[in-house]
């Protein structure tokens, strides 16, 4: 899916600015790697996270995993597309479990700019188990 395709134009400059600042509130004492997301939803709201780390590190929240809460705390919705970025703003691709949130809150063609190069989560997680698969079995 390309951008064209989307019902109105993604601001794509607004969200890396925005995933940008999200760093400044990063918690990454253990790794110091910063990360911030930022999402537009389907009703023009702007979402952001941050990574949270924890000493346990397999506790440690990504920033997509803040920004959904985000995304819940302002009323739902879905994203439709989002940003993540390191705290030099450098792009960062979504790890497998984000990968797998941003699919239950955004859908297959909600668009992803995780490594400077723009794709759907779809692409991204080619045959994701989503919400519409639950029944099946």
């Amino acid at each position: 899916m390309t951008e064209s395709a989307t019902t109105s134009p993604i601001p794509w400059d607004e969200l890396r600015t925005a995933a940008i600042n999200a760093t400044d509130n990063s918690y990454a004492p253990y790794s110091n790697f910063h990360v911030g997301a930022a999402g537009v939803t389907t009703d023009g709201r702007i979402v952001t996270g941050c990574n949270v780390e924890n000493a346990s590190y397999g506790l440690t929240l990504c920033a997509e995993c803040s920004l959904v809460s985000d995304l819940a705390r302002t009323g739902g919705g879905l994203l439709k597309a989002v940003v993540v970025v390191s705290g030099a703003g450098d792009p960062c691709s979504p790890c497998g479990r984000c990968r797998q949130l941003l699919l239950e809150h955004g859908g297959p063609d909600c668009l992803v700019d995780g490594d400077g190069t723009v794709r759907t989560v779809a692409e991204l997680l080619p045959g994701g188990f989503g919400p519409d698969r639950i029944d099946e079995g």
